[in-house]
C-alpha cells in the first residue's frame, strides 16, 4: 500500500473496512482481516479506531456522505419539472440496484447486525433523516402537506429497498416510483377539489 499522509492512510482503512463490511457484514468481518486486507499494521488501525465499533461508524458516515452526494449529483442531470426530481430518486435506486454488489440499504443492515451500538443507530437514524428532508426540499413550495407527503415517499423509498434486499428484486424501486407518482397526482387532486 502506498500511502504518504495520515489522511490517506485513514480514507484507506475505511474504504477497505467499508466494502468489507457491505459486502460480506459487519458482523462477519472482525479487525484482523480488516488489517490483512488493508495492508496496514495492528498499532496503524488502533491509531485512526478505539475498536471495530468505531470503524463501522466511520464506514457508516463515509456511505452516508457518498449517497447524499450521488443523489444529488443525479438530481442535477433532472430537469425540475414539478415531480420529476422527486422520481428521480426512485430511478437513481433502481439504477443503483441494478449493479451486481447491491446488498440493498447499508444503514438497515448495519443497525440490524449492530443493535445494541447507539452509535451506529444514530448514523443511520440521520441518515434517513436526510432522505427524508431530501423528499421534503423536492416538493413543490405550495405544497399543501410536506410534512406528510415526504413521510409517504420515504416509506415508498425505504420499502423499496428492503424488497431489493430481500428479493434481489431491483424493479420494486420501479413499483415504489408508480407508487409516489400515483401518491403525488392524488394529492394534487385532492387539494384541488377542496
Amino acid at each position: 500500500m502506498k500511502t504518504t499522509t495520515a489522511t490517506t492512510i485513514l480514507d484507506h482503512i475505511i474504504d477497505t473496512a467499508g466494502a468489507l463490511f457491505y459486502r460480506e457484514g459487519t458482523r462477519s468481518v472482525g479487525v484482523d482481516r480488516i488489517i490483512v486486507e488493508a495492508g496496514i499494521a495492528k498499532a496503524t488501525m488502533y491509531r485512526y479506531f478505539s475498536g471495530k465499533d468505531a470503524l463501522v461508524a466511520a464506514c457508516l458516515q463515509r456511505r452516508h456522505d457518498k449517497v447524499m452526494a450521488a443523489l444529488q449529483s443525479g438530481l442535477e442531470k433532472v430537469k425540475p419539472r414539478r415531480h420529476a426530481r422527486i422520481l428521480a430518486l426512485f430511478d437513481l435506486l433502481h439504477e443503483k440496484a441494478e449493479t451486481p454488489d447491491f446488498r440493498g440499504c447499508a444503514f438497515m443492515l448495519a443497525v440490524a447486525e449492530n443493535e445494541s451500538s447507539d452509535q451506529v443507530r444514530q448514523i443511520a437514524r440521520t441518515h434517513k433523516k436526510a432522505v427524508l428532508e431530501l423528499f421534503a426540499a423536492l416538493l413543490p413550495p405550495d405544497w399543501p402537506d410536506v410534512a406528510k407527503t415526504a413521510a409517504q415517499l420515504n416509506l415508498l423509498y425505504d420499502g423499496a429497498m428492503a424488497q431489493i434486499l430481500v428479493q434481489r428484486a431491483p424493479e420494486a424501486a420501479l413499483i415504489a416510483r408508480t407508487c409516489a407518482e400515483m401518491l403525488l397526482t392524488f394529492s394534487e387532486r385532492l387539494e384541488a377539489s377542496s
